[in-house]
């Protein structure tokens, strides 16, 4: 059985509401490292060898069909709508464009909405702290791929999904997607198999899949080691450029946890936030409202006052 670890107390609230101290699962690698998840390691390792074998079928169709799905499955799907919208509502949109948006989270094959947001408001509640889910202080390796490979993470624990994430579980929707998650990107490369043979396939699911992981788990892993310190954050995240740069702007890792509900992180001008950009762009077309800004002093720069993360 897992073991259970304290919540750690804070006074600080970002709702009427006080934060509720009860013991949750510990997620950290000691209590959950208990050998390979093969089915995982199987399918992860069958996306790797296909973004190998990509590399020598090289097509400008299959490099479009690349750069359109990373785009929409990485920036859209796993910055906009999982990470920025689900877990932290940082700003609103539409149901049905919310929705939308999360079916395109579903194309980066990192779990349903309800796993992602759950696991990450879990971090966000215990960042590098026992029970985070993918510290570095857990090992470089274990905070970047190992949690997912050799950890339980938050799949079979229901009560906690609830916990966590009841504003999704509670809608029908999302426990179908959540449990058929795999479901979009079959069916994503079923019509890339129509549309561009299996060059479109290789480059659009293996390649395309593999790198998007790879970027979203350098945050958890990169962003919590290496990179400048904006905010005198309780933790260990980081601003890191290059981070920034392949995910559409989750890179800024320091800017975010000291600001969590903000929807944008690059806060200066010069920082790169792409799927911030994507919000304005619908904040202008009149389909996100509550746009969340970060707004803080910049000769005396200090995190917001934080300690409870669910909705």
């Amino acid at each position: 059985m897992s073991t259970l670890a304290p919540v750690p107390k804070t006074s600080h609230t970002t709702d009427s509401k006080p934060i509720v101290h009860e013991p949750i699962i510990d997620l950290s690698r000691n209590a959950q490292d208990h050998g390979w998840n093969w089915v995982t390691t199987i399918a992860l390792s069958a996306l790797h060898i296909g973004a190998v074998v990509a590399l020598f079928f090289f097509t400008w169709k299959a490099f479009a069909v690349f750069c359109v799905t990373y785009v929409l499955g990485l920036y859209v799907g796993i910055g906009m709508c999982y990470h920025r919208l689900l877990t932290h509502r940082g700003y609103r949109v539409p149901r049905w464009l919310e929705r939308c948006f999360a079916v395109l989270g579903c194309l980066s094959l990192q779990g349903g909405p309800i796993f992602w947001v759950a696991t990450h408001r879990v971090h966000h509640q215990l960042t590098d702290k026992p029970g985070d889910p993918h510290s570095p202080h857990d090992g470089g390796w274990w905070a970047h791929v190992g949690w997912i490979l050799r950890g339980d993470a938050l799949h079979h624990h229901e009560v906690l999904l609830e916990r966590y994430a009841p504003d999704l579980v509670s809608q029908r929707f999302y426990r179908v997607l959540s449990r058929f998650h795999w479901v979009p990107l079959v069916i994503l490369g079923l019509a890339l198999l129509w549309f561009g043979g299996w060059p479109s396939v290789l480059w659009g699911i293996c390649l395309r899949v593999t790198l998007s992981q790879h970027s979203t788990w350098l945050v958890n892993s990169v962003t919590h080691m290496w990179g400048s310190r904006r905010f005198s954050t309780k933790d260990e995240s980081r601003n890191n450029f290059l981070i920034a740069l392949i995910t559409g702007g989750e890179g800024w890792h320091n800017n975010h946890h000291a600001h969590p509900v903000s929807a944008r992180h690059g806060l200066a001008w010069y920082e790169w936030d792409p799927n911030f950009y994507g919000i304005w762009l619908l904040e202008k077309l009149g389909l996100a409202t509550r746009v969340n800004r970060a707004l803080f002093d910049w000769s005396d720069p200090r995190p917001a006052r934080s300690g409870r993360y669910v909705p």
